[in-house]
């Protein structure tokens, strides 16, 4: 049902493909509700939830946009997902027998995962935004602990 005017076949394939995008505009405000924790913050005006909201939003997209990128067909190339010092901390942070091979946009993606508590078993399913949310929030720890180090020798 749609208060919109179909007045052809194209103008209702159009539509449904509308509908089709429902579910990962409601998947990307779950990672937001639950894995941002966007409600949350106390804060009682627009003007003071913006900069949080804005915050949540990128982390958001971007803990939704690994999960949908590790079940597309296509992967771009590592670099082009994760930073140089992700790549780096992930790669030291694994055993030699656990690094991913061949580095793929996907074998990262399931490492970062893991911290989160996905197992990588071999009939497993691809990490979902919760794993992947977890494994993300270890990884920036692991990342601060480690520029802390850098900066302080």
């Amino acid at each position: 049902m749609t208060n919109l005017p179909v007045p052809t076949l194209a103008s209702a394939v159009e539509k449904l493909d509308w509908y089709a995008q429902r579910w990962k505009i409601e998947t990307f405000h779950k990672v937001l509700k639950w894995g941002c924790r966007a409600e949350d913050p106390k804060l009682r005006t627009a003007e003071r939830l913006t900069n949080p909201l804005a915050v949540f939003c990128i982390i958001a997209w971007r803990v939704f946009w690994l999960t949908m990128i590790n079940r597309a067909e296509v992967t771009p190339p590592i670099t082009s997902v994760f930073t140089a010092a992700e790549v780096e901390i992930r790669d030291r942070l694994s055993p030699d027998s656990e690094r991913p091979t061949p580095a793929s946009v996907s074998n990262y993606i399931a490492a970062v995962a893991r911290p989160g508590g996905y197992l990588a078993r071999g009939k497993d399913p691809p990490p979902g935004n919760t794993v992947l949310w977890r494994g993300l929030s270890r990884l920036t720890d692991i990342q601060l602990g480690f520029e802390l180090a850098r900066r302080c020798g």
